[in-house]
């Protein structure tokens, strides 16, 4: 089978080269950061005349090495391998298993020959402690599974063929290592149970795994819908019969976003330039594990690709809100009324702006007026796109939005610019 690149990681490392600060690779598990630190860029550092030698690699998930989860021990396996005042890169998997790996990690930092890598699980490396404990010399780079041109890039198939094959499975590599769509399936169901969950619950001391697991069932029942804690609980009250406070649902969708399995979109209301803080959206990291979920039984297209949408616009390193239009206008019969439009995304990239809009189906004029109103009602001037899943030829309407289909999204990254 051929080999995912994942070059623009690889660039990414490249750039942070050197830079006198810890390169921190964060993602969810099993999503590939080890062989991208270990094969990838060892092999990279290789090909740019790096010696073998002074390559430092040490898997701290690997039971071999369970002695070196000890922060001194750790710290020595390292400093006894250098032999010069060559530069080394330290290359360590799984870094969170330590304990006290802060003092670890900034011990590194003062050794001016000494460029290190390290990958972790969840984001507490992110959280307050970290940053003030690195005092910032801590480099993120944030590691996605699969992107869909990446999946097209293993077959000689045509990608419309591949689409509803990354619509169930997602990007997870493993999955993509067989062809028995049984083993992808229970292979993704395991992973919530024997890996996910096992960490949640041993890391946050939780007693089980039942509500947990019936908030990401929840969750992955309501991909793409506004919601709250409040109807979280509301829904785990008619639907389940389980009692649930607020607070505990907030603590859980938190250890799930800390876990890289679910992100957060924010609603933002674009004319008034601030963010609405009662009701967000939750979109899974891989469509695949949302489905595993729900045992694929309940594959809503439209939501599906909403949530393949704003996966592929932050591994374009995008950040992303879920946008609202408040105007007053006069209904039917005169009146002046309050109104809020939908945008599906509203994506920034430095300077740059894009409204997008996800329509699964667009067949008539009247489903396309429809999912051009909130467009209508902005008036600014950045890029507005609406995007299809039907192969469509780019075009441009007389309000200069833009309609592609979503193969030219997920492949061509100039396509919203077009």
């Amino acid at each position: 089978m051929k080999e995912v690149s994942r070059s623009e990681y690889i660039t990414r490392l490249e750039a942070k080269r050197g830079n006198r600060m810890i390169k921190v690779i964060t993602g969810l598990r099993r999503c590939g950061k080890s062989y991208l630190l270990f094969t990838l860029f060892h092999r990279h550092l290789m090909a740019n005349g790096v010696d073998e030698k002074h390559i430092i690699t040490l898997a701290l998930d690997d039971f071999d090495n369970r002695r070196y989860l000890d922060p001194e021990s750790l710290y020595r396996f390292v400093i006894e391998r250098i032999k010069d005042k060559q530069t080394y890169y330290v290359l360590l998997d799984e870094i969170q298993m330590v304990s006290g790996f802060e003092a670890v990690l900034n011990g590194f930092l003062h050794k001016d020959n000494l460029d290190v890598y390290v990958t972790g699980s969840n984001s507490r490396f992110l959280s307050t402690d970290i940053i003030t404990e690195f005092r910032g010399r801590g480099d993120e780079v944030r590691v996605m599974p699969f992107r869909f041109a990446d999946i097209c890039a293993l077959y000689d198939e045509h990608p419309q063929m591949l689409l509803p094959l990354y619509f169930r499975y997602g990007g997870m590599p493993q999955v993509w290592q067989t062809e028995n769509l049984e083993e992808r399936e229970q292979y993704l169901k395991d992973l919530f149970e024997k890996v996910y969950f096992s960490d949640i619950i041993g890391r946050y001391h939780l007693r089980g795994v039942e509500e947990i697991g019936i908030l990401t069932d929840v969750l992955a029942s309501s991909v793409g819908s506004l919601t709250n804690t409040l109807n979280i609980r509301n829904t785990f009250l008619s639907e389940r019969k389980s009692r649930i406070s607020p607070n505990t649902v907030s603590s859980y969708i938190g250890y799930l976003k800390d876990s890289f399995l679910l992100s957060e979109a924010q609603r933002y209301d674009i004319k008034g330039r601030q963010y609405i803080g009662a009701q967000q959206k939750y979109y899974f990291t891989d469509l695949g594990l949302r489905n595993a979920r729900l045992l694929f039984r309940q594959q809503d297209d439209g939501h599906l690709m909403e949530n393949l949408i704003y996966n592929e616009l932050l591994a374009r390193r995008m950040s992303v809100d879920v946008g609202i239009v408040p105007v007053s206008e006069k209904n039917e019969y005169g009146k002046l009324v309050r109104r809020q439009y939908e945008v599906d995304f509203v994506a920034n990239s430095g300077s740059r702006r894009y409204y997008i809009q996800s329509a699964f189906e667009m067949q008539s004029e009247e489903k396309r007026t429809q999912e051009t109103q909130s467009f209508r009602k902005i008036g600014d001037g950045f890029k507005r796109i609406i995007i299809q899943s039907a192969p469509i030829v780019p075009w441009h309407d007389n309000n200069g939005i833009l309609t592609i289909s979503l193969t030219d999204f997920l492949l061509k990254s100039e396509s919203v610019e077009w």
